[in-house]
C-alpha cells in the first residue's frame, strides 16, 4: 500500500510543479487512447462480423450487373467504411490539440513568472523558478501526449485504410 501511496504523491507533485493545465493534457490523453484502443478492439473482434454481414447481403442478390446493383454495392461499402472510420478524425483532433494544451501550460506559466516579476522586481528566483516549471513542464507533457497519439494514430488509421480496400475488393461483380 506504501508503493501506491508514494506513486500517487509523485503524481500529485508533478501536477503541483505543471499546473493545473497537466490535469487536462491527462484527460485528453486518457481519451485518445481510449478511442485507439476503442479502434484495435474493433479491428481485432468485431470488423470481421460487419464485413461478413455485408457480404451475405451481397452475396445474397442473384444479379450484380445493373445500376440497382452498382447502388447497392456503394450503400454496403459506405456503411462498413463508416463503422471502420468512426472517431478516427476524434483522435486526429485529439492529437493535434496535445501541443496546443501544453502551451497554453507554458502561457499560463510565463503570466505567473512575470507576475512574480512585477510583484517582486525580479529578486524572487525560487517563485520565478515555479513559474517557470509551470511553463515547460506541460510544453513536454503536451508533446510526449502528441507523439504517443500520432504513433497510434497512424497505425488505426492504416488498419482502417488497409480494411476500407480489402472491403471494396471482396464486393466482385462477377455475375
Amino acid at each position: 500500500m506504501s508503493g501506491l501511496t508514494d506513486a500517487l504523491e509523485a503524481i500529485r507533485a508533478f501536477v503541483a510543479s505543471g499546473g493545473e493545465v497537466l490535469i487536462a493534457i491527462a484527460i485528453l490523453t486518457l481519451l485518445m487512447w481510449t478511442l485507439i484502443f476503442e479502434r484495435v478492439w474493433y479491428f481485432k473482434f468485431m470488423l470481421s462480423r460487419d464485413v461478413r454481414a455485408a457480404l451475405n447481403a451481397w452475396e445474397g442478390r442473384s444479379e450484380r450487373q445493373s445500376w440497382n446493383a452498382h447502388q447497392v454495392r456503394y450503400a454496403l461499402i459506405s456503411r462498413v467504411e463508416e463503422k471502420i472510420n468512426t472517431n478516427l478524425d476524434m483522435i486526429g483532433t485529439f492529437v493535434a490539440l496535445a501541443p496546443l494544451f501544453g502551451l497554453l501550460g507554458t502561457v499560463w506559466g510565463m503570466i505567473e513568472v512575470f507576475n512574480v516579476l512585477a510583484v517582486t522586481g525580479g529578486g524572487d528566483a525560487k517563485s520565478m523558478a515555479s513559474g517557470v516549471s509551470k511553463a515547460t513542464i506541460p510544453t513536454m507533457a503536451g508533446m510526449v501526449a502528441a507523439l504517443s497519439g500520432v504513433f497510434g494514430n497512424t497505425y488505426v488509421t492504416r488498419i482502417a485504410e488497409r480494411e476500407n480496400q480489402l472491403f471494396a475488393d471482396h464486393l466482385t461483380m462477377d455475375h
